[in-house]
């Protein structure tokens, strides 16, 4: 069935009745969205398949009951409630029938770009899946779907045939490198997305065949973050389609120098008040073609809040704490800063870091990574890169030994800039 959809007689036409894959924005993206906006869109898939939902780019009014996306399981706002969209939360969506609807609402106050966002008709969970990482890919095929086209797993082969699966009694997988195998890297919007095809042989023997065409393309969004974790310890010194989801690993370690040549292996890391910390996060299997860049980074006495009694070393790629600095970020695989150890009041002595890092394509000059500081106006949310969210800790305080070392708070003697 398709939807009659309505808009305010001033404004752009929105919404509408979409099929297959494709992708849809907001009126007059990537121009701002009018006031009052209320537009619905109806996504079928191709055949029985599935629908997944990305989003490309958002940049929406800072207020999460003003300006917001909501996506249903099925043909109409009636069926099951998937969530909601806002802000920078650029959330992918699976459906379990053939049907997605998508609504966009918005106020008559702050108005923003909005969105772009990508459906792709792909394989239910039951058939196939595939998930990536840094390292690898890995793609699953039921058995059963597959015997029901009248294939093996035996039969099947991805870009780079070589590449064999392995097969149990109800699963054909593959696990290759993410690098490897036929899979091709591509940037979509400033995001990295893998792809690859799945293919399987026919048989050749005789003169007829009833085995369809087998083509699955394969492909994954790699996330827009994810969490790693570090802490110190402180003293007084005083045609078909599988489609999935990844995330880059990434680790943040401390060092000793600003050389960065040996990496602290000690859990927690002990130092002295006022010490120059180092601190390197490092994008686990990338090659030359990604950077890293550090957006933002904040201390905590607590690694699993970062909010209640949170205090900023670096935000939006603009210093705050005075001995923050930057060696290295948005030109390398890596970044590395280093800063001087404090203690949070009325706390334990651990204090914790967390960094949000974006990955961009090392050949866009022009990318977020290339660009700096940016002091943002609250409306503009959106992001246009990948990014992470590591986590180092805890560093703690350690008895101050001797009052010889007062005076010096670096206990390399260096006299770096900041």
């Amino acid at each position: 069935m398709m939807l009659i959809l309505s808009c305010p007689p001033s404004a752009s036409p929105c919404g509408g009745y979409l099929s297959g894959s494709g992708t849809f924005s907001s009126p007059n993206h990537p121009n701002h969205y009018h006031d009052n906006a209320y537009c619905v869109w109806q996504l079928r898939s191709v055949g029985d398949q599935r629908i997944f939902l990305t989003f490309l780019y958002l940049q929406l009014e800072n207020c999460c009951s003003c300006d917001y996306i909501s996506v249903y399981d099925g043909p109409s706002v009636g069926h099951r409630y998937l969530g909601k969209v806002c802000n920078n939360t650029l959330n992918s969506f699976y459906s379990t029938s053939n049907y997605m609807t998508v609504v966009f609402r918005t106020d008559g106050s702050v108005v923003g770009r909005g969105f772009n966002a990508e459906f792709i008709s792909t394989l239910p969970t039951s058939s196939g899946s595939v998930d990536c990482s840094s390292d690898s890919m890995n793609i699953v095929v039921k058995r059963s779907y597959l015997n029901s086209l009248g294939y093996d797993g035996h039969s099947l082969y991805l870009n780079d045939p070589n590449c064999r699966p392995k097969i149990s009694s109800y699963e054909v997988i593959f696990r290759v490198p993410i690098n490897g195998c036929g899979n091709i890297r591509k940037f979509v919007n400033g995001r990295v997305v893998y792809a690859n095809a799945l293919r399987a042989f026919t048989s050749n023997s005789g003169e007829i065949t009833r085995q369809s065409h087998f083509k699955v393309n394969v492909g994954c969004r790699m996330a827009e973050d994810s969490v790693a974790q570090i802490t110190y310890l402180v003293s007084h010194h005083d045609n078909s389609s599988i489609t999935g989801t990844g995330r880059f690993n990434s680790s943040m370690d401390f060092y000793t120098s600003n050389n960065f040549y040996y990496k602290v292996t000690e859990v927690p890391y002990k130092v002295t008040l006022n010490q120059y910390l180092y601190v390197q996060v490092n994008l686990k299997g990338s090659d030359s073609s990604l950077v890293l860049y550090l957006d933002t980074c904040v201390t905590s006495p607590s690694p699993h809040d970062f909010q209640s009694r949170k205090y900023y070393l670096v935000r939006n790629g603009c210093p705050v704490d005075n001995t923050y600095w930057a060696y290295t970020s948005g030109t390398q695989h890596y970044a590395r800063f280093r800063f001087r150890a404090f203690q949070f009041l009325r706390a334990t002595e651990s204090v914790y870091i967390q960094c949000k890092v974006l990955i961009c394509q090392a050949s866009d000059s022009n990318s977020r990574c290339r660009r700096g500081c940016n002091k943002r106006r609250a409306r503009d949310v959106g992001s246009e890169h990948d990014s992470q969210t590591v986590v180092l800790g805890p560093i703690q305080l350690k008895a101050d030994p001797e009052k010889k070392e007062e005076g010096n708070p670096n206990p390399n003697h260096e006299q770096d800039k900041a």
